[in-house]
């Protein structure tokens, strides 16, 4: 056993001796296009894009064929002998799962529960032919039927179906036969609209969207969205009429609207609900321990609605404790329906807040499977698939389905293989349908609202992100409980709205606030890091390296350069003004000068013409002053003053000026994590060269990418004042070339690993004396 143990650790000690030595050019990127001859490629234009896509083979019809009906692909490469067993036990344990949830979820889309049963076969046997993920189980689900009641209950309302009584004449009651249809009628065209918004968003590639609902949005989302749920079941649970709200704080209204009515709690069906409720969280508890042992889980549901069912036939609950029941559940298959056309126009909006809901959730968790079993999952096919369920079971009377959690562990778990798990549950509901449904009609509502209750268990427990999002990243849980409260207090349309607008920002905000850091070298190495974070990491003298964490845009561009002044150490507008205001005052003087030159210039020249008028002799008169030459002095003093005042700004320097020049002489800006660029930071580059310039320091870019360098190109960055010459493939080549620029007289060859170092001494000469970058030669 030792032995081996020291097999296994020699090789990773020998691996951190291991070095290596590179010998080349100082590479800029004039030079390294030279080098490595780079091709101008261009894509095709749109009009050949057009025409590919256009083009009809055989070979591409079967290929789109089989991407748009999956199951052509899978089904005859199906292993029926390692997953039959498998999928037929896990689609009948879904299927006895479904038939209670499906009518409590029927309950929350203010629908009767037959409804709920046609929802979990139409759309399921739909998505079984389209669908992409092997494992989700999609049907009716908590979030989108208590969206779908608040759409159903403020289209149809109790109020629109008040009937007089028929008792007692000054008395009304409400019409529930036509309350209820005109709900159907409304859940059905909603449910139309969502699919039709899925499969154009599916046939446009709009998939991507799922990128933006990150998980700590989900989590929060479903979470906050378990909340408007288990408030929506209270009303059943306590036996208690309360009017469903809508809108921004309806939550809180709901609340404050069971707390005013809980005096009038139906004490039986309280205790049914309580019972209810305990027996399946005890159950749910052991098959937690008991997992790995139980071949299914218990399905505590299905036992629980038939022993409700079984004692509510033979005891009169609702005429001797008031407890209300599901009703009439008429056996058989509706005939297709086409959908109220002239409901549609008040329903677009919440009809794309159920296809985005829906398909958000869906493709979360289908890639949370896809990523556990070693598959993909086409995020496009699964908008199709979604819509053609909800398109299909809009003419059918369903409401909108999406992938419910519990069911689809319950799937995986029980040994689900592929959506063939799904085939077999829609056959136990078309069993059910036919032949079983109308023997529920008895069933107390207090139980089924218990279900949906119960079943919220694993989306609370999310709670407990709060704790791993605090240990892992702080901006998640600000996105977690943001999403959180949002879906609370604003709805789960708005909210989920401002929930994601939210995240965006996060992501805005830390490219705005990146890190910035001055980097150094590791010693012995071509690495840079960091000087704060690395003690090892140390400057080079009188260079500065800078580099930021996050791409430089609009929203940044000028915080870099703010930042970039205050840690190079250099006070470079103070010292441009100083320099600007010596070059001024200069000015000044030398115009004053002038003047007095021209003045003295014209004295001159009359003496000399005086002089010259009464002697008649010019030789004579200049052997006269030969020895007194101040006339000449002052005349050359007046052809001089006219190229100083003529000199150019640029043509100053500091030191002429009697100013102190900065000790750093090169600045190097590390744009490894730049992936883009846009106008306003071309701009600041910009000027970040020119006044760097202005002050004698030289600015170099290092780490671009060739897209960047394109970028820079189309945005005219390269000019008279900056060029290619200046931009360096790594950092190391740019600080190899401003040590050898800066002590021209020293051989940059003493090189170890790729440490740059300086020779002890200076007083040998150089063997060869590079005069250009590409001349100098680094190691490492």
């Amino acid at each position: 056993m030792t032995t081996n143990l020291e097999d296994e650790v020699a090789p990773n000690l020998r691996m951190r001796k291991y070095s290596y030595r590179v010998d080349r050019q100082v590479m800029d990127e004039m030079e390294l296009e030279r080098v490595a001859h780079p091709t101008e490629r261009t894509g095709p234009s749109i009009k050949e894009k057009v025409k590919e896509h256009l083009r009809c083979s055989s070979t591409k019809a079967q290929s789109l064929l089989f991407k748009l009906v999956p199951i052509l692909r899978w089904l005859p490469k199906y292993p029926f002998r390692e997953w039959l067993l498998g999928d037929i036990c896990s689609g009948f344990s879904v299927g006895i799962v479904q038939l209670p949830q499906s009518m409590a979820y029927a309950l929350l889309a203010a629908v009767p529960p037959v409804y709920g049963l046609y929802t979990s076969f139409f759309p399921v046997l739909v998505y079984f032919i389209f669908g992409t993920s092997r494992h989700v189980s999609v049907g009716s689900f908590a979030v989108l039927s208590v969206m779908l009641g608040t759409i159903t209950e403020r289209m149809a309302p109790d109020e629109n179906f008040l009937i007089s009584s028929a008792n007692d004449t000054n008395g009304t009651m409400i019409d529930t036969v036509a309350r209820d249809l005109m709900r159907v009628k409304v859940a059905s065209m909603v449910t139309f609209l969502s699919g039709i918004f899925q499969i154009l968003l599916g046939l446009i590639q709009f998939g991507f969207v799922v990128t933006y609902l990150s998980d700590p949005l989900v989590r929060g989302y479903t979470t906050g969205a378990a909340v408007h749920v288990l408030v929506s079941q209270l009303k059943y649970v306590f036996g208690i009429a309360v009017p469903r709200r809508e809108g921004p704080l309806s939550l809180i209204y709901t609340l404050i609207d069971v707390f005013k009515a809980i005096h009038l709690t139906n004490i039986g069906t309280l205790v049914v609900g309580i019972i209810a409720m305990s027996t399946m969280l005890g159950v749910k508890v052991l098959n937690d321990c008991f997992k790995s042992k139980l071949p299914i889980p218990i399905p505590i549901e299905l036992i629980e609605v038939i022993i409700a069912t079984v004692i509510a036939s033979n005891v009169d609950l609702t005429g001797k404790y008031g407890i209300e029941v599901v009703g009439d559940i008429p056996k058989g298959l509706k005939a297709p329906v086409v959908p109220d056309f002239s409901l549609a126009s008040s329903l677009p909006g919440n009809a794309f807040a159920l296809a985005i809901v829906g398909y958000g959730i869906t493709i979360s968790l289908g890639k949370i499977f896809a990523l556990k079993h070693g598959y993909e999952v086409d995020s496009n096919q699964e908008l199709i698939a979604l819509g053609l369920s909800n398109f299909v079971g809009g003419f059918f009377q369903c409401f909108a389905v999406s992938c419910s959690m519990s069911r689809s562990l319950v799937q995986e778990t029980t040994g689900g293989n592929t959506q063939l798990a799904s085939a077999v549950s829609c056959t136990v509901m078309l069993v059910i349908i036919l032949e079983i449904g109308s023997l529920f009609s008895r069933l107390p509502k207090a139980v089924l609202a218990s279900i949906v209750i119960v079943n919220l268990k694993g989306m609370f427990k999310q709670i407990t992100d709060i704790c791993h999002f605090w240990r892992t990243n702080k901006i998640d849980l600000v996105v977690w409980i943001v999403t959180l409260i949002f879906t609370v207090l604003l709805g789960m349309d708005i909210g989920l709205v401002a929930s994601i607008a939210f995240a965006l920002l996060t992501v805005i905000f830390q490219t705005q606030l990146p890190k910035y850091s001055i980097l150094g070298q590791v010693s012995d190495t071509d690495i840079y890091r960091d000087i704060n974070q690395f003690d090892e990491a140390k400057e080079i003298p009188g260079i500065k390296i800078f580099q930021s964490s996050a791409t430089i845009y609009f929203a940044n561009a000028e915080l870099y350069e703010k930042t970039l002044r205050q840690m190079s150490g250099i006070n470079v507008a103070r010292l441009i003004s100083k320099k600007k205001k010596r070059i001024t005052k200069l000015k000044q003087q030398m115009k004053k000068q002038e003047k007095k030159d021209k003045k003295k210039a014209k004295k001159n020249e009359k003496k000399f013409k005086g002089l010259e008028s009464a002697t008649g002799d010019l030789a004579v008169i200049s052997g006269n002053f030969d020895n007194d030459n101040s006339i000449s002095l002052e005349m050359d003093s007046g052809h001089e003053s006219p190229s100083k005042v003529n000199k150019k700004p640029e043509e100053y320097n500091l030191e002429s000026l009697g100013l102190q020049k900065p000790e750093v002489h090169s600045i190097i800006l590390d744009l490894t994590p730049v992936n883009f660029v846009d106008s306003v930071c071309i701009k600041i580059l910009k000027n970040i060269f020119r006044d760097f310039k202005e002050i004698e320091v030289d600015v170099y870019l290092a780490g671009c990418h060739w897209a960047i360098i394109q970028q820079f190109k189309q945005g005219d960055f390269f000019g008279k004042s900056i060029s290619k010459s200046q931009l360096f493939t790594t950092v190391h080549d740019a600080v190899t070339y401003c040590l050898m620029k800066h002590n021209p007289s020293t051989e940059q060859a003493l090189c170890m690993n790729g440490c740059l170092s300086l020779p002890p001494s200076q007083e040998q000469e150089p063997e060869t004396e590079p005069s250009t970058a590409s001349g100098a030669s680094t190691k490492f």
